[in-house]
């Protein structure tokens, strides 16, 4: 599949509290086909961890 599905774009950025459900929601865009774009980013919002995860449709 050359363009992600569901006219999804290309670039995404998944963030949200480091849980079962962010995981889970980047899980779900690795299975669609998306790839990893370097680790994570990570911080404290003084409550809970925050994580970004940038991930990207294989355009080759």
């Amino acid at each position: 599949m050359s363009t992600p599905p569901e006219g999804l774009p290309i670039y995404r950025v998944v963030t949200g509290p480091d849980d079962a459900t962010f995981c889970r929601r980047v899980s779900e865009l690795l299975t669609l086909g998306y790839q990893l774009h370097e680790g994570p980013s990570v911080t404290f919002d003084g409550a809970s961890v925050i994580v970004a995860q940038a991930v990207l449709w294989p355009t080759r």
